[in-house]
């Protein structure tokens, strides 16, 4: 059962648009406490594939060390640019420039 944080989370993770990249941060804000970025990243770990985990990202863009390369790929494919395993430019989110 997850609580009412994880759902808020969770709502926030599947909100995310193709293409629309965010930091753990941002989806610990979204659900009301934005100093909770572990607990976000701790609850995509989980996801499986339930949830877009692919769009969300450490604040300075660089991609989590779980599956880089399945998530470097999925990136590219809704149109978001990576270097080095680093979000340079995205359609949407925190990274559109």
């Amino acid at each position: 059962m997850l609580t009412e944080f994880q759902l808020k989370m969770e709502k926030a993770v599947l909100g995310l648009r193709p293409g629309e990249v965010v930091s753990f941060g941002d989806i610990a804000a979204a659900a009301g406490r934005p100093a909770a970025a572990r607990a976000a990243g701790r609850m995509l770990s989980q996801s499986m594939d339930t949830l877009p985990w692919w769009r969300v990202v450490y604040s300075d863009g660089q991609l989590p060390p779980c599956n880089p390369s399945v998530q470097a790929e999925r990136l590219a494919e809704e149109g978001v640019q990576l270097a080095a395993f680093r979000v340079v430019r995205s359609p949407l989110g925190r990274f559109k420039k």
